[in-house]
């Protein structure tokens, strides 16, 4: 009887986002456009002891997007990425609208690989 067979079904291996980053492909010069800049304040700079990296990306990004963009600008490999997305804080303007909005940011965070490094100049 096949209902209690001893074959056991071949599983497919997982894809992991990793993976995914890596299989991204992206046109010609897009990668500057998802990596604006390197995100410069005294938390980044204290996490870049520990492997990791704070980047300004644009609020449409992905993470699959956002690893391949740092692997072809920076040769290394990622690991893990986490994005953060920052809202606009309300600012005096001293005029007579009183109030008015910083822009909305979002920035990623980019694990890097033991023994991985990027240089900003």
């Amino acid at each position: 009887m096949a209902l209690f067979g001893n074959k056991k079904k071949e599983t497919k291996e997982k894809v992991t986002r990793a993976h995914r980053a890596r299989t991204t492909k992206l046109g010609a010069g897009v990668a500057h456009e998802i990596v604006r800049a390197p995100w410069f304040s005294e938390k980044a700079l204290m996490a870049t002891e520990k492997g990791v990296y704070t980047f300004a990306v644009p609020p449409r990004a992905t993470k699959a997007e956002i690893a391949a963009a740092i692997k072809e600008i920076y040769n290394v490999e990622v690991r893990k990425i986490r994005v953060v997305n920052l809202h606009g804080k309300p600012k005096a303007m001293r005029t007579k609208r009183g109030v008015g909005f910083r822009a909305a940011r979002r920035k990623a965070y980019v694990y890097l690989n033991s023994g991985d490094t990027i240089q900003f100049a």
